[in-house]
């Protein structure tokens, strides 16, 4: 008598179960969002790009770009708060690993920062509103980049708080670009010679930030094994713990 070995699971079943597990997910994770954060900048930067619209203002470009600049900035420091979890050490043993959760967060921010960087950009008048793509290539690398430090932060700390950390680095980050030499400067403006040059080093930086951020968010599977003193226990599929399937 031929055994015939089992067949393995559907695809389809595979991936209506990673759907349901998300989709389970989203409504914890947009709770858990720093929100009293997100909405004070979102509307502090709103409040800031509308500035230029105030009666007897003449359009400035300079000026425009310096205050989008600032509410890029402030976007940036409430981004620094995403990765804080006060729970973090009572709810690591998961069976959803920490990439796919903060992907999700990710996710979750997108559409309404990219709505609230748009509305910011029509709220300053035509004749006075900088290069859109440049300025948002510079709001993008401070994004990501505020998003890379939170990653980092969760995967080689153990504070379930490092917002406030990142954002004081951020804000110190943000002074060193003010006072560097205007030669090596990132904050040059439009008639600068050097601005094209600046935005090759913002797409860098973004780039840069990409990378850190999708590097830092898979969980270090061997850090708590080994600060234990215990082998790490793995399951078939390469997680830390029997139970975490994907």
């Amino acid at each position: 008598m031929t055994v015939r070995p089992a067949r393995a699971a559907p695809r389809t079943a595979s991936v209506s179960g990673v759907g349901t597990v998300i989709g389970a997910l989203v409504r914890p994770e947009w709770r858990s969002l720093p929100w009293p954060a997100l909405a004070g900048a979102g509307a502090l930067g709103l409040l800031t790009a509308g500035v230029v619209r105030l009666p007897g203002q003449e359009p400035d470009v300079v000026a425009a770009l310096v205050l989008l600049r600032l509410a890029a900035l402030g976007g940036g420091l409430s981004l620094a708060f995403v990765s804080d979890d006060p729970a973090r050490h009572t709810t690591a043993a998961v069976p959803v690993r920490r990439a796919v959760r903060a992907a999700l967060r990710v996710a979750l921010l997108a559409p309404l920062v990219v709505a609230w960087w748009t509305a910011m950009l029509f709220l300053v008048p035509a004749e006075a509103r900088p290069p859109a793509g440049a300025v948002t290539l510079e709001a993008a690398a401070v994004a990501t980049g505020a998003l890379a430090l939170a990653a980092a932060a969760v995967r080689f700390g153990d504070e379930p708080r490092p917002g406030g950390g990142i954002a004081v680095t951020l804000l110190v980050l943000a002074l060193v670009a003010v006072l560097v030499p205007r030669r090596w400067s990132l904050l040059v403006l439009p008639d600068d010679p050097n601005w094209a040059a600046a935005h090759g080093w913002w797409a860098a930086i973004l780039m840069l930030a990409g990378a850190v951020w999708a590097m830092c968010v898979p969980e270090p599977l061997r850090r708590r094994s080994v600060r234990s003193g215990r082998p790490p226990v793995t399951s078939r599929c390469g997680t830390s713990g029997p139970s975490r399937t994907w």
